[in-house]
């Protein structure tokens, strides 16, 4: 069992699959992918976000994937493949693997948002 955040995001990486921009937008082209921002509030606001892709914030994650939850965010739907991603690949890896042992199948990690930025990706800004 993981004892330290090193130890959680190497779990994480572990058990997560990392994925290139290009093979992103693959997946977002088929149009069954939901893509999830997991930052905080205030670098959304700063940088945008990936097109279409929903904020939901690593500390509320649990809570909108979970469909026994009061807070849960229809979205999220179990059939989809879900790609996370934050500012540089730590929060996305922890927040697929909790996406992971909620029973979603097809998750994926982008990484980081400058990534896809710096890679033509599409963005909404705020």
């Amino acid at each position: 069992m993981a004892t330290n955040v090193k130890q959680m995001i190497e779990a994480a990486n572990a058990a997560v699959p990392r994925v290139t921009p290009a093979e992103a937008k693959e997946m977002i082209a088929k149009g069954d992918a939901l893509v999830v921002d997991v930052r905080d509030a205030a670098e959304v606001a700063n940088s945008g976000k990936v097109a279409g892709a929903v904020h939901v914030s690593r500390g509320m994650l649990e809570f909108r994937a979970d469909p026994e939850s009061p807070a849960h965010d229809k979205a999220f739907d179990k059939t989809k493949t879900l790609i996370v991603y934050c500012a540089s690949g730590g929060r996305s890896a922890l927040s697929g693997k909790v996406l992971k042992d909620f029973g979603y199948a097809n998750v994926f990690n982008l990484g980081a948002f400058k990534d896809w930025v710096d890679s033509g990706g599409a963005v909404d800004k705020a």
